[in-house]
């Protein structure tokens, strides 16, 4: 039986959404999906993000976050905040509500703005990925929880970041791995270090 996902999105990359939820019905990827579907019908914004925790989050055990060009933190709080929101409910582990692994599916319009090849380091001389997770390209929620913990280390493994990060095109090729990779860090010793409302 697969996870329960939810998808975080900004209304611009509902085509990638949709793909995600056509593939489920296809059998392509093994996950329930709790998203939300049709806007709740209120003005109340705390209403609106308590009947999204609660019908949606509450149970799921995995958010898909999809990072595209309307998903910073530099945007403002007005238009991102239900997605900071979301993503706050879904990093929270406490009574009602256990903490979801976060998947963040970078889209194809955020490729070269967050992916900027390797370099040689100068401290071990080996070759880094250079990824630009920041407030220009992801919320705070996302990015404080993907370098999360270096240890004084030169660079970020795999066990210093709680956020899971794939391009689309990776993902589409194996959506059920990314997503039980993501699942999986909820048990890792990186989860104890999760921010929920980074500042």
């Amino acid at each position: 039986m697969g996870h329960r996902c939810f998808i975080s999105f900004k209304k611009e990359d509902i085509y990638y959404k949709n793909e995600i939820q056509k593939w489920e019905r296809e059998n392509k990827v093994d996950m329930i999906d709790k998203s939300l579907n049709t806007p709740i019908n209120s003005d109340d914004e705390d209403y609106i993000m308590r009947r999204i925790r609660e019908d949606y989050l509450s149970d799921s055990t995995v958010t898909i976050f999809l990072i595209g060009s309307h998903s910073s933190e530099n945007l403002g709080w007005d238009e991102q905040k239900y997605i900071k929101r979301e993503l706050q409910a879904s990093l929270y582990n406490g009574e009602g509500n256990t903490r979801s692994g976060i998947l963040g599916v970078v889209l194809p319009s955020m490729y070269s703005e967050i992916f900027k090849g390797q370099y040689i380091c100068s401290i071990c001389y080996n070759s880094h990925n250079s990824v630009d997770i920041n407030d220009r390209t992801v919320i705070k929620e996302f990015s404080r929880n993907y370098y999360l913990n270096n240890h004084g280390k030169c660079a970020y493994s795999e066990d210093d970041r709680y956020c899971v990060l794939v391009k689309w095109s990776d993902f589409a090729q194996n959506p059920n791995g990314y997503i039980e990779q993501a699942f999986n860090k909820r048990n890792q010793p990186i989860a104890n270090d999760v921010i929920v409302r980074p500042k």
